[in-house]
């Protein structure tokens, strides 16, 4: 396991590996910052908070921030407005998000204080976007099998990863079940990501690990990493065999804590979809 980037983020999330620029990207929700780091580093600060994003082309990226959906310009850091997200509710922001194999691309929204059920998870794809599931107090763990025909998501406040059935468009068909159930062992599921393999990668919060589980909801590795609260994996790097994994340093005295590790997994993972817009 290496450091990948030594800048402690507040609350780092939503790592992207961006397949043609060969970088990843990351979010400091807390401090309303994107970090950058291929061949060079970069970081843009925004005026509210972002927390997500998919890649649309070599020089553009949809970035999902507490009151919409925006076209970002990698180049000149410009943004435009694709949807508005809760924008006429101040209370809650953007949180965990993913780009689907159909091209869509799934974000959850919850209080900022984590107010008990203000969240919810949406879907926009092709001009649209729709409300999900409601009632969310942390929206986490968005990710997606590899056939394009599951999605998984969590409340990490109910300490379990659903999944949920998709249509040939990427729209659920009927209702979540229970995919891992994490109550017993007191484990709190925070983002996610499948590999290749459709093993789901789960990082949990207050843990400081990243889970591997099978395409069968059973526990097949775990890997630790020095913050305890680590909150999003991603597979990328040159191969797709890398793992990156963000920290969070709010509300803990850790000498690593909220940097971001890389990790060589031994794994090929998905390379992340993208979005259609």
């Amino acid at each position: 396991m290496d450091v990948f980037a030594t800048h402690p983020c507040r609350l780092g999330e939503g790592p992207l590996w961006h397949p043609t620029r060969k970088a990843l990207f990351w979010f400091d929700i807390l401090d309303k910052t994107l970090h950058c780091k291929g061949a060079t580093r970069h970081s843009w600060s925004f005026d509210e908070y972002v927390s997500a994003a998919g890649w649309v082309d070599d020089d553009t990226l949809l970035i999902a921030s507490a009151s919409g959906l925006w076209r970002f310009d990698i180049s000149s850091g410009a943004r435009e407005l694709v949807v508005p997200l809760e924008a006429d509710d101040p209370s809650t922001r953007s949180n965990d998000g993913r780009a689907d194999p159909q091209g869509g691309f799934w974000i959850g929204t919850m209080g900022i204080k984590a107010e008990a059920h203000a969240g919810a998870i949406y879907r926009y794809y092709r001009g649209e976007l729709r409300q999900l599931f409601d009632r969310i107090t942390i929206s986490n763990a968005i990710c997606f099998a590899p056939d394009g025909a599951t999605a998984y998501f969590a409340d990490t406040f109910s300490q379990r990863i659903q999944k949920v059935a998709l249509d040939t468009d990427g729209w659920p068909k009927g209702e979540p079940e229970v995919f891992v159930d994490l109550r017993a062992d007191g484990l709190n599921p925070d983002g996610a990501v499948v590999d290749a393999d459709g093993n789901l990668w789960n990082a949990q919060w207050g843990a400081g690990r990243v889970a591997c589980y099978g395409a069968d909801g059973v526990l097949k590795r775990s890997i630790l990493v020095p913050a305890s609260q680590a909150t999003c994996p991603a597979f990328g790097g040159p191969e797709g065999t890398t793992l990156f994994v963000t920290t969070a340093a709010n509300g803990v005295d850790e000498r690593q804590g909220g940097m971001t590790f890389s990790i060589d997994a031994g794994v090929m993972g998905q390379q992340e979809h993208q979005v259609i817009l």
